[in-house]
């Protein structure tokens, strides 16, 4: 049977009532899992696994449940990134750079209904690219061990300088607070304790959750406290709640690349959307220029993360389903909810269930359609929030940031340990030091220390291993360029002056 027909077969498992109730109730509740702070896709799939279970759903049923819920919560997660500046996952901390100042202008109805639309683009992209090309791209995948994943997230960091504009150094700085961050608590090795203050609280390091709530929901209260307390104006939304043509084809060609590009990225294992979204905006800045309004409110800085996290979800099934290795965090869960049926992924999955694989694959496109069937309506709804007063709003804040910090642990040192880095972030936002580039260097630190070690591992401390690839060789080729690129810029500033003066 060709692919056309397995996909068909595929329809016809995901369109059976059972499955389209199933996936009905995983994307609203993904939405609003989503839409929580500091929740995400992994703790709502990991939630809903033992549900599922214990109600006896097929596993075709079950999977597809995960799938709309791992959906569901990427399209939640924007909401409050958009609003509220406080990103609902660590994939969604780029959709806040230009997301938020569109909600200041007054276009919060704009920006959500063209991100979810954008969204709906990457993920049809990469639920075709895992039609089309699913087996061919695992095979490729496996190219990237540690050595090479080390440089990709190397390269990364570097390129973190072209998010900021005219900030390099002040984004470097950021993005080294950030790797700081990342290595406090024990070794993993060593079981040595690292900048811990001799605290046990501090035994696994500084908590995700922690850190982004504190950075942007906790600073963002103190401004808006700041704001309220100068007169300052709320935002509001605008009577226009969707996107128009011209704004849909401004941002075509910004779609179609970042959805081939989150799709790549979350093909790989262990990439996944948080890494994929920071590519696609540094991307589509750099192809933007200078004149672009990149951070200000630009339409394609809100449709290249977005679209980029839809493809990259999509895309992370790929590695899950055919060689049984988890391309994110909720794909690891979803492996568990797999052996729970004493079901197996890999290669011979296709063979052996394609009921399960292509269900789950036609379940996608189902998925995605309900979701912007779902989304867009409650805009209206949604952007409500930004007709709360201030006054109301900051303890509403305070309250879900609270509790969705004291769930990680339940303890109160989290807490207080949130308060303290929500006040280092709000010094650093008046000090004008962006945020973005301190979280993605805290997230990518893990896991450049994580590759490097294993790398190391593998070639018995030989550094040869880091340059012994063509892949690696590639990424520090790119990363040699990345760097001299603002030398170049300042160099070239310099010049302009020189002749402007002589002129």
């Amino acid at each position: 049977m060709d692919t056309l027909g397995y996909l068909g077969q595929g329809f016809g498992v995901a369109m059976s009532p059972y499955n389209l109730i199933t996936a009905l109730i995983g994307t609203l509740i993904g939405t609003v899992v989503g839409l929580l702070p500091g929740l995400g896709p992994i703790n709502g799939v990991a939630l809903l696994i033992p549900v599922a279970f214990a109600l006896g759903l097929p596993p075709e049923s079950a999977l597809i449940l995960c799938a709309a819920v791992y959906l569901g919560c990427e399209y939640g997660g924007r909401i409050s990134s958009i609003l509220l500046n406080i990103p609902g996952e660590a994939s969604t901390v780029m959709t806040t750079l230009d997301g938020y100042p569109l909600a200041r202008q007054g276009l919060a109805g704009v920006a959500l209904s063209l991100s979810a639309w954008s969204s709906f683009i990457g993920a049809l992209i990469a639920t075709c690219g895992m039609v089309l090309f699913a087996p061919i791209l695992a095979r490729w995948a496996v190219a990237f061990g540690p050595a090479e994943y080390f440089a990709l997230m190397v390269f990364a960091i570097v390129c973190l300088g072209g998010m900021a504009g005219n900030r390099p150094v002040k984004t470097f700085m950021a993005a080294l607070i950030g790797l700081f961050l990342s290595t406090v608590g024990i070794d993993a090795n060593s079981g040595v304790y690292r900048f811990t203050g001799d605290s046990v609280h501090l035994a696994d390091g500084v908590q995700f959750v922690v850190l982004v709530l504190g950075l942007f929901s906790v600073s963002e209260i103190l401004l808006l406290l700041e704001k309220t307390q100068h007169g300052h104006a709320a935002a509001k939304a605008t009577g226009r709640m969707l996107f128009n043509a011209k704004e849909a084809l401004s941002v075509g060609w910004v779609n179609l690349r970042c959805g081939l590009l989150g799709f790549i990225m979350g093909v790989l294992p262990g990439a996944g959307a948080t890494l994929a979204s920071a590519v696609a905006y540094m991307t589509e800045k750099r192809m933007a220029g200078p004149a672009s309004r990149f951070g200000q409110g630009d339409l394609r800085g809100l449709a290249a993360p977005e679209t980029a996290i839809g493809a990259a979800a999509c895309g992370a099934l790929v590695p899950m389903l055919t060689l049984g290795v988890p391309g994110s965090g909720t794909t690891a869960v979803m492996i568990g909810a797999l052996s729970l049926y004493n079901i197996t992924p890999g290669p011979m999955l296709f063979e052996q269930q394609p009921d399960l694989v292509w269900g789950l694959i036609a379940s996608l496109f189902i998925a995605n359609v309900m979701l912007v069937i779902l989304n867009i309506p409650m805009i209206r709804v949604f952007t409500r929030i930004l007709a709360i007063p201030n006054w109301a709003l900051v303890p509403i804040i305070a309250i879900i940031t609270g509790i969705g910090v004291y769930a990680v642990h339940a303890t109160t040192f989290d807490l207080f340990l949130m308060v303290g880095i929500g006040i280092f972030g709000y010094i650093l936002r008046k000090l004008d030091f962006p945020l973005s580039p301190l979280l993605l260097g805290f997230i990518l630190g893990g896991l450049m220390e994580q590759n490097l070690r294993r790398a190391l591992s593998i070639s018995n401390g030989d550094l040869q291993i880091l340059v012994s690839s063509p892949i690696t060789l590639g990424t520090w080729v790119l990363t040699a360029v990345m760097l001299a690129l603002p030398l170049l810029r300042l160099w070239r500033n310099r010049q302009r002056a020189r002749q402007a003066a002589h002129a």
